[in-house]
């Protein structure tokens, strides 16, 4: 795993961007996870955010995070989460491709409507 690069990754499915997007101010349990992906309008079930996130874990980009709130403020059978340096390099990686495609005349022009029509 370690000879792979953020390259090897990108583009990343829209619902895995928006996973590691979570992750990438600091580790998150599941449902913390998935309320900041609600917030955004994106929803999930729960049993799909799991099955990406070992899916994101077996590509080595999130790993289990041992750094836990203190115990009042924690829950035992909360799992956390959090970036491994792949996975910083690859939600950078795939940030920057959309930036790149946002500033792209051609596809601003598609997206304000302005190609007269034509699809």
């Amino acid at each position: 795993m370690s000879d792979r690069r953020s390259a090897d990754f990108v583009p990343l499915k829209p619902d895995e961007f928006e996973i590691l997007l979570a992750l990438a101010a600091e580790g998150r349990h599941g449902y913390g996870i998935l309320k900041i992906l609600e917030a955004r309008g994106v929803p999930l079930a729960a049993s799909l955010l799991y099955r990406k996130l070992h899916r994101l874990m077996d590509n080595g980009l999130v790993v289990e995070s041992l750094r836990r709130p203190a115990a009042q403020e924690d829950d035992a059978r909360r799992r956390y989460y959090r970036l491994t340096t792949l996975g910083r390099s690859v939600v950078r990686a795939e940030a920057a491709r959309i930036v790149a495609l946002a500033r792209n005349r051609q596809v601003r022009k598609l997206a304000d409507g302005l190609e007269g029509g034509r699809a």
